[in-house]
C-alpha cells in the first residue's frame, strides 16, 4: 500500500524577531514534523516555548518585525512563501481552520455569534439561501456544543468558555483539510473539554472514514497545555523547549510505556497532579538570550560537560543523555 503524503511538511521552520537596537530573538528554531491525513499531532511545551509562534508563521499572522526561514508545504503550497492574497483567500479558513488562543480578539465585537457563523457558511461553503444557511450556522454550532440560546448574543455577552466553542465553531465550518487548534480547551469544564476535542477529532476520522475530503483526509495540529486532552486524542506529541521540538513520540509510548525519552518532556508528565506532582525546577530562558548548548541544561538533573554543546535531533529526541528506549517497538515509535 502506497504511503499518503502529509497533509503538512515543516521542514527547517525558523522565526526570529528583530527587536530595537539590533537584538535578535529566536522564537522558533529549525522545527521539522510531518502531519499526516487522519492524524493528530498534539504540540506541548512551557508558556512562552515558541508553540504560538509557530502557529501564527503557518497561518502568515507574524508581526512585521518578523523574519521566516524554512518550509512548511500544505500539499504543493509553500505557506512561508505565500503572499498575503493566496492566504487570505485560499489559506485561512478554507485550507486551514484556526481555533485561536483568545478567541473573543477574533470576534467582531459589533456582531452576533449567528451573524458570525451564517457569514462565514455563506462565504466558505457556498451555501444559499436563508433557511438553508441558517440551519447550516446552527449545526456548527451545535458540534462545538454552543448553546442555541445564545446564538444571538454577542461576543461581549460571552463567557471565556463559550467565546471558545463560538471559535471551535467557525473554525469547523470550512471543512478544511488543516485544523489547527491553539489551546481550544481554555476556559473549559472537563466535560466540555473532552466533548470539544473529541468533536476536533472526529473532524479527523470523518475523512479517514471516507467522508467529505477524498483527496487525502484532514488532519489536525494541536497546542495545547493540557495534557489530559492530548493524551484523550493525539496519535503523535511534539515537545517543544525554549523555540526548539525537543521529542517527536507515538503518543500511547508517550503517555504509557515507555514513557517519554527527553528529561524535560518526563518533567512535564512528572508535574502532573495525577502523577508525581512535581514541578520542573527553575525557568525557561529568556529566547533573546539562548545559551550555546542545551536550553534545558540548566534545570536537568542529567546534564553533564556534553550539554554545552546543542544536541541534534536524532531517534525523534534530542538529547545528549535521554532515558532509555525498554523495547524495539518504543524505539521505532
Amino acid at each position: 500500500m502506497t504511503e499518503r503524503a502529509p497533509v503538512l511538511s515543516v521542514r527547517g521552520l525558523s522565526v526570529r524577531f528583530l527587536m530595537p537596537g539590533g537584538r535578535r530573538v529566536a522564537a522558533v528554531t529549525d522545527a521539522r514534523f510531518d502531519v499526516a491525513p487522519g492524524e493528530c499531532l498534539a504540540l506541548i511545551g512551557e508558556s512562552g516555548c515558541g508553540k504560538s509562534v509557530l502557529a501564527s508563521a503557518l497561518l502568515g499572522l507574524l508581526p512585521g518585525n518578523a523574519q521566516t526561514a524554512g518550509r512548511a508545504l500544505l500539499g504543493d503550497l509553500d505557506l512561508l512563501a505565500a503572499d498575503e492574497r493566496t492566504l487570505a483567500r485560499t489559506v485561512r479558513g478554507r485550507l486551514i481552520g484556526l481555533v485561536p488562543q483568545s478567541p473573543a480578539a477574533h470576534l467582531t465585537p459589533v456582531r452576533t455569534v449567528r451573524a458570525h457563523l451564517e457569514e462565514t457558511v455563506a462565504h466558505l461553503t457556498g451555501t444559499r439561501g436563508r433557511r438553508a444557511v441558517r440551519a447550516a450556522a446552527e449545526a456548527a454550532a451545535e458540534r462545538a456544543a454552543f448553546p442555541p440560546d445564545h446564538l444571538d448574543h454577542h461576543p461581549h455577552e460571552l463567557s471565556g468558555g463559550l467565546a471558545q466553542r463560538a471559535a471551535t465553531a467557525l473554525a469547523l465550518v470550512g471543512d478544511a483539510p488543516l485544523l489547527l487548534a491553539d489551546e481550544p480547551t481554555t476556559g473549559l469544564d472537563r466535560d466540555l473539554v473532552d466533548r470539544t476535542v473529541d468533536e476536533l477529532r472526529r473532524h479527523v476520522d470523518r475523512a479517514e472514514g471516507g467522508g467529505a475530503r477524498p483527496d487525502g483526509g484532514r488532519a489536525l495540529l494541536m497546542i495545547t497545555h493540557d495534557l489530559a486532552a492530548a493524551e484523550r486524542i493525539a496519535d503523535r506529541v511534539a515537545v517543544m523547549y525554549a523555540g526548539r521540538i525537543v521529542e517527536l513520540a507515538d503518543a500511547a509510548a508517550f503517555f504509557g510505556t515507555p514513557g517519554p525519552r527527553h528529561p524535560y518532556s518526563r518533567g512535564l508528565l512528572d508535574a502532573l497532579p495525577d502523577r508525581a506532582f512535581a514541578p520542573i525546577p527553575g525557568l525557561p530562558p529568556e529566547l533573546g538570550a539562548l545559551p550555546g548548548g542545551c536550553a534545558f541544561a540548566a534545570r536537568c538533573d542529567r546534564a553533564t560537560d556534553a550539554c554545552a554543546a546543542l544536541p541534534p535531533l536524532r531517534g525523534q529526541v534530542a538529547c545528549h543523555h535521554p532515558h532509555a528506549v525498554l523495547t524495539k517497538a518504543a524505539d521505532r515509535a
